[in-house]
This record gives C-alpha cells, structure tokens and sequence, in this order.
C-alpha cells in the first residue's frame, strides 16, 4: 500500500513543503529513504522502528521505501520522523485516515514514541499562512508557542506517537492553542543603563549618534577605562522592536533551534558577544548542516566583538561582505542558504598588545609590536567602521562623583524621535536607517552648504580620505542633525562627524 502525508524542509529560514511518501511492498525486510536525505534523516528508520514497537503496534517486517518529494531538494533534521512513523503505519493497513492535504506535521520521535522539541517550526507556520484554506499543523508540545504566533494556521499540540496516531485515524482529539500571544510582545528585560558609568560623556554621545543612526562602531582605549561597559548599555537605548522585526529575528532563532519553550519568542533586540576564540562558521553560519551564524543572530540587534584584533584572520575579513550587503550567503554543493545579518558592529580593542599606547600609562610594545598589532584589522575592514571613538581613562574625581550620569530613558527618547524621522525621510524607499543609504539617497539627503563643502574637501585631501570613508561621514554627519531635529546638515554637523574618523589616521597612519 501506498500513504502520503505533508512536511516541510528548511531552506536557511524559508520553510518549503514536502511530500513525505511510503510504499510497504513485499520482499527482503529493509527501509530506504530517498529524495536526498541527510544523515540526520536515514537515522529516523531505528528511531521510527522502536517508537512504533514501543506505542503497541507493529513494525512491517517487509520491504519500505520513503520519499522526500521534491527529490532533487536536500532534505535535513529529525522532524520527518513522525510523519515517517504515521506513513508506515497507514501503508500496512495497521490504521486509517480521512486527512486531507491540508493538514502538516514534523516532529522527532524518541524510542518511547514521545515527541522532542525541532528546530523551525515558526518558518513552517509563516510559510503554511500564506496558503488559501484552513491549514492544520502538528508539532511537538514544546515547539507550540512558536506556531502559535500565526493566527492563520491551526496548530495542535502532539506529545507522543500515540496521540497523533488517534488524531489522524479520528479515534482521538487534540489540544488547538490558541492563536496569537500579545503578551508575548511586551519587553520584559531590565537593560544595564547608562547612567551607571562614570565620566566618558564624549562616549556616550557618540553610542547615542551611531545608535540613532544604525552606525557601526570602533572603541578603542586602554584596559579598564569602560568599552565593555558601554557597549553593554547600548541595548537600553535602542528602539523596542515591531512586530517584523519580532518575528523575523525569532525566526531565526527557531532555525538555530534557540528558542525555550516558556518564551518562544525574541521580542528584544539581540546583543551577542562571541568569544574571540571562535571560528569563522560560528560568526558568518555554516557547518555541515548549515545553521545561522553571530552575524544573523545579531539581526536587528547589536554584534559586540571585544579584543577585536584577537579574533582570526579570516574571521574579520568574512565580515566585509555581510556589513554591505546585510545578507550571508552559504553556498552549498547541492544548496544555497542566505541568511539575513542586518546588526550593528560594536567592536572595541587596545591601541597595542600591552594595552597603554597613547595612553598615562608607560606603553611596553616596541614599535614592530604595535603595527603587528594593529595590522590584524585591514584596511577595508576598518573602512567600513563608520565610526571610530577613542576611550580615555576615567579620572578620579569622575569616578568619586555620586552624582547619576544621564541615564538610558533619555537617551533613548533622543534615539527613538531620530528613527522617526529616518522612518518618515524613507517611507518610500527600501531602506530604514541613514546608515543604509546609498550614494544616490546620499546626494539626495546629505547635502551641505557651501563653507561645510570647503571643511570637507580640506579634511577629504589632508586625510587621504576614500570614497567610501567620504559617504560613512556624511551618512554619521546626517545622524547628528536628525538627533538635534535639523533638516539641514550644518558644519558642526559635519566637523562632529569627522572627529569621529580621525584614530585611524591616528593609530594607523592611513
């Protein structure tokens, strides 16, 4: 006999439907998955055997053959197993069905036959509202709250293969959660504020700039005088997110398989801080099973990398195309995975090994040592830091003032009346933030009167300036006069955002 049921495979967050077919005929006792299954997916044939033996019914002792359709479509994961399960027992005639198309299911199955939490679920949901007519979606009891954030889909709970055994042979109901969870959306979080740190008012103004505008970042100061602790802050004065943004950044979470069963969903801006240890595939996303990286972790959100000059060559350099682009793309043999990536870089580092040039402090690098060190960042790598702030040591008398800094809720009310006016300036246009314009919407929003265009063409020759640092500071100087509510870039405007690239001329020489 032959049954058919529905599934879906993960292609990087898109979901897309499968055709999950088994054929039970006569002849030597083997199971065959076809259709391009991954490891992951012929390891489903002990898992399927025992659950099925384990929930009281029989295991075929005949010949069965599986087809992940469409078959030229790379199939990966554990969620096939229960309608792998449910197919084999439907083709030996050991149950029946009256479901229709419209009805999916993924699931993994333990030996016993209770269902563990998969990764994806909420892409399956998105990708399932889409079609035309009630659509059903069984997923395991841990992966519910996801799915339910889709009001256009049904979505019941299965804890084990017995259930969904009743379910489709209507001998048995089960659960429908309830769609939707606005209370979900509401951010919880208590966020370290700004008003904890002591002196570094040039800092915070110049986080509060690059913030309002989208703006990437480089700290650079000695140990101790607070990048780390700024950097930290820097999610208390962002914007809350939309509810596109929510779940566009849980969805890939769910594709990361990162998600907790009491709080399925990212409803606060992510703030990720690799170890400067870690490997090219675990910032850019990759692996043999490719899976979303730092970089689209962060999405949305803020991507801090401490000790920047510490982390591997490679690794740096696999930054440049995604800080462009605000896309990766992980190609394949048999498949492509494209990943969105749209963060904000905060990067922070030493001015030298030892930490103190340029600094009070006696520096103990020889020359040779400090452009070996600083070397570790290229070129076009630090171009594409719009800005690039130096953090001095904190004094004294700063740190013994008992007085409040000025804390994270007024400066986030700054940030949020600058993104609305950025949202109203590109209503029309593919793009949200200044730091994502282009040289067109530059000429078109960036303009300057005629004594900031003179600083500028002083500054552009006497820095040996590129194309590419001439727009970054135009696009900074932008985000300066969107926080003072000028419509009008002045030369303040303008000489602010270019105090904001000097260091590189500074420690680099370039």
């Amino acid at each position: 006999m032959l049954a058919k049921l529905n599934s879906m495979v993960l292609s990087g967050i898109e979901a897309i439907p499968v055709k999950v077919e088994i054929d039970v005929q006569g002849g030597l006792p083997a199971v065959e998955i076809v259709g391009l299954a991954s490891t992951s997916v012929k390891e489903a044939r002990e898992r399927v055997r025992s659950a099925i033996k384990n929930s009281g019914y029989e295991f075929p002792n005949r010949r069965i053959v599986v087809n992940l359709s469409p078959a030229d479509m790379k199939k990966e994961g554990t969620h096939f197993d229960l309608p792998i399960a449910l197919g084999i027992l439907l083709a030996s005639g050991q149950i029946e069905t009256s479901l229709t198309d419209s009805c999916y299911m993924a699931g993994e199955l333990s030996l016993y036959g209770d269902l563990q939490k998969i990764a994806g679920v909420l892409p399956m949901a998105l990708e399932l509202a889409r079609y035309k007519g009630p659509i059903d979606l069984l997923v395991p009891a841990e992966n519910v709250g996801e799915a339910a954030l889709v009001e256009e889909v049904r979505t019941f709970t299965v804890h084990n293969l017995k259930q969904a055994i009743d379910f489709v042979s209507s001998t048995g109901e089960l659960p429908e959660v309830k769609a939707g969870a606005p209370e979900m959306m509401e951010n919880k979080v208590q966020y370290y504020d700004f008003a904890d740190v002591r002196g570094q008012d040039t800092a915070k103004r110049a986080l509060q700039v690059a913030t309002a505008g989208h703006h990437n970042v480089l700290l650079i100061g000695p140990p101790g005088s607070g990048k780390t602790m700024l950097a930290r802050r820097i999610p208390s004065i962002l914007p809350e997110m939309k509810r596109s943004e929510i779940l566009e950044t849980t969805r890939i979470y769910s594709v990361a398989n990162l998600l907790h069963s009491e709080q399925p969903l990212v409803n606060n801006r992510p703030f990720r801080a690799p170890h400067k240890n870690a490997s090219s595939v675990s910032i850019i996303g990759g692996g043999r099973d490719p899976r979303p990286g730092e970089i689209s972790l962060a999405h949305n959100g803020v991507l801090f990398m401490d000790e920047f000059p510490e982390f591997n060559r490679d690794v740096l350099e696999s930054l440049r195309q995604p800080l462009e682009d605000k896309l990766v793309t992980i190609a394949r043999a048999q498949a492509t995975y494209t990943y969105p990536c749209n963060f904000s870089l905060v990067a922070a580092m030493n001015p030298c090994p030892c930490g103190y040039y340029g600094s009070d402090n006696e520096c103990l690098c020889t020359p040779t040592q400090i452009n070996r060190y600083l070397n570790r960042i290229s070129g076009p790598l630090l171009d594409r830091m719009d800005m690039h702030i130096e953090i001095g040591r904190v004094k004294f008398e700063q740190l013994q003032n008992k007085a409040p800094g000025e804390n994270s809720s007024l400066m986030r009310e700054r940030v949020n009346r600058a993104r609305e006016i950025q949202a109203l300036r590109f209503k029309d246009l593919d793009i949200s933030f200044n730091a994502q314009m282009g040289p067109s919407q530059i000429r078109l929003f960036c303009g300057l009167n005629r004594k900031a265009q003179e600083v500028f063409k002083k500054a552009f020759d006497a820095l040996n300036m590129s194309a590419r640092t001439y727009d970054r500071i135009l696009k900074v100087a932008r985000s300066i006069a969107d926080l003072e509510g000028s419509d009008k870039i002045s030369l303040n405007h303008l000489a602010e955002a270019l105090r904001y690239r000097s260091l590189d001329r500074k420690y680099w020489n370039v």
